[in-house]
């Protein structure tokens, strides 16, 4: 039997490759990986940081807070100059954007009065961490 043309692109349009994990022939065409994950969280806004630290001077814990976040930048902002990334500056914004979140949560639960003193601290049980 004699293949015409059309026919030889059909039977020939995908070649039979060896799979790689078994060694057997797949006419499967293996989808390239990408060096990204599929759902990679977006960066925060270019202001972000500033508006968080607007928010916190607002709050009532800015005492303790504004001053954690400038360290925390600081930190940061030395890490990103000397790896050429900015992931250590989104991670600081997404971190504290998490906490200002929590915290109405947090304030509730100090709130509802739990007694918390019959708790045993996690070092005396496991001993002094070295």
């Amino acid at each position: 039997m004699t293949l015409t043309e059309p026919d030889r692109k059909t039977v020939m349009a995908a070649p039979a490759v060896p799979h790689r994990a078994y060694g057997e022939v797949t006419t499967r065409q293996e989808v390239p990986m990408s060096a990204q994950p599929e759902e990679a969280p977006a960066p925060p806004a270019p202001a972000a940081a500033a508006q968080l630290l607007a928010q916190l001077r607002a709050d009532r814990r800015a005492d303790t807070w504004v001053p954690a976040f400038e360290r925390d930048w600081a930190k940061a902002l030395d890490d990103s100059r000397h790896t050429y990334s900015l992931t250590p500056l989104h991670d600081v914004v997404r971190a504290w954007q998490l906490r200002v979140a929590a915290a109405p949560a947090v304030d509730a639960y100090m709130d509802s009065g739990r007694d918390e003193s019959g708790f045993v601290d996690l070092d005396d049980v496991l001993g002094a961490r070295r």
